[in-house]
């Protein structure tokens, strides 16, 4: 497998971004053929969507001035969150920890960081929708049968740092499901199912960085995958009754602010 960062001029919300991706490609020598995978940011994706919020547009209500002094936060930044989140459990200094469209966020997915100043970015908007929609124009401009990948990061359970997270997919199937096969001696594999999707975004978020890089994609070549002309956001989410987190300890826990 191999991955080409795509450096790119910054991405402004009237950008056609499929345009700028390709243009970028073929300065680097670069050309999409068919079983490629192209990652796109997140932010990148909601900024041409224009899924920018001005800080000072919003009004902190009581709640959000208490969960902003507690864990040192801009009052009106959590009134964003708040708006956001389908949940908001708690959290620790400077983040909350948030349920939005069944994923675990930190902020929500609200972040300062790489958004202009006075502003924060939210979100994609039905991003698997937006992922087909990049999948068929590059399509249509290629001629090439390709995968698309929308690329956050998150943070993992007692693990220091962040890694990648697949908000969205097209075009490929997004888990492997190994519960027909059998492991080296044999036995009947029980459980496991494979998210190579988010192996996919892990790898290309190592490539995109989280900081001034301007590196919003990256192509991929060579993945272990099957491809396929519909993806259900359904097949990345796990039911809460099932997932070892959410029984075991959030669906325990008291929620600090209901």
């Amino acid at each position: 497998m191999q991955l080409f960062g795509i450096r790119t001029e910054l991405i402004q919300p009237e950008s056609d971004i499929v345009n700028v991706i390709l243009k970028e490609l073929g300065k680097q020598n670069l050309k999409v053929e068919d079983g490629d995978v192209l990652a796109v940011a997140s932010k990148a994706v909601a900024t041409v969507q224009n899924r920018l919020k001005k800080l000072d547009s919003v009004k902190p209500s009581k709640k959000a001035k208490k969960i902003a002094k507690k864990y040192d936060l801009n009052p009106n930044f959590v009134e964003i969150i708040l708006q956001e989140a389908d949940e908001v459990y708690g959290g620790v200094s400077k983040v909350l920890l948030a349920l939005k469209d069944h994923i675990f966020a930190a902020n929500a997915g609200v972040d300062q960081k790489n958004a202009p100043s006075g502003y924060v970015a939210l979100w994609p908007k039905n991003p698997f929708n937006e992922a087909e929609r990049i999948r068929e124009e590059i399509v249509a401009r290629t001629s090439k049968r390709v995968g698309v990948l929308i690329v956050d990061s998150r943070v993992t359970p007692l693990r220091m740092g962040t890694t990648g997270l697949a908000l969205a997919v097209a075009g490929f199937e997004p888990v492997r499901d190994y519960r027909a096969e059998r492991d080296l001696y044999s036995r009947p594999i029980a459980i496991t199912r494979h998210n190579v999707a988010d192996d996919l975004a892990s790898a290309a978020h190592l490539v995109m960085g989280e900081s001034s890089e301007q590196t919003p994609a990256v192509l991929i070549k060579n993945a272990p995958l099957k491809f396929v002309n519909k993806v259900k956001p359904s097949s990345l989410v796990i039911s809460e009754e099932e997932c070892l987190y959410t029984k075991y300890i959030v669906k325990g826990a008291v929620k600090e602010f209901p």
